[in-house]
């Protein structure tokens, strides 16, 4: 940043200015230092970043370098966060990759199971057909004595004496 000349050295409202802006930007690096402390890289970006920062004050050398330094600076920051969202991005679309190829496995492994028990129910409707188509049905008279006849118990509610039909 560049400061307008007066009489005794640089404009005062303008460096006040620039003091308090970096006072507020090592604030919130500081905040943020503390909250990525388990987050290597970028908290030695962050460090990294103060230390440029605190040395900046203590300097108050700000001519041309400078801003070329603060300049670079921002542009490492926003080609970081734009390296951190295509990454973000690219983990996302390969995990929605892995998650449609598992729910496809999942109703395909259903369809085959649907389809299996299935054929396996056409299967046994077809043998019960087989054994019914066999089996010759004559009608018994109602007067018949049945195999429970011969043991004394009674073939029907109404023959041992229980309900009838009202």
């Amino acid at each position: 940043m560049r400061f307008s000349v007066v009489e005794i050295g640089y404009d005062q409202r303008q460096v006040d200015s620039c003091l308090d802006e970096l006072g507020i930007r090592l604030t919130r690096l500081a905040a943020r230092a503390e909250s990525a402390a388990g987050a290597g890289r970028e908290f030695d970006e962050i460090r990294e970043e103060a230390t440029w920062l605190s040395g900046l004050l203590q300097r108050l050398d700000l001519g041309d370098a400078v801003t070329a330094r603060r300049t670079g600076a921002a542009e490492r920051e926003a080609a970081e966060m734009l390296a951190q969202a295509r990454t973000a991005l690219d983990e996302a679309r390969e995990e929605a990759r892995r998650l449609r190829e598992r729910a496809y496995a999942e109703a395909m492994q259903a369809r085959r199971d649907f389809e299996a028990a299935l054929s396996a129910r056409r299967r046994r409707e077809a043998r019960v057909d087989e054994i019914l188509s066999g089996v010759s049905v004559e009608p018994v008279p109602a007067d018949t004595p049945t195999a429970a006849a011969g043991t004394g118990v009674p073939a029907t509610r109404v023959a041992a004496g229980g309900f009838e039909a009202t």
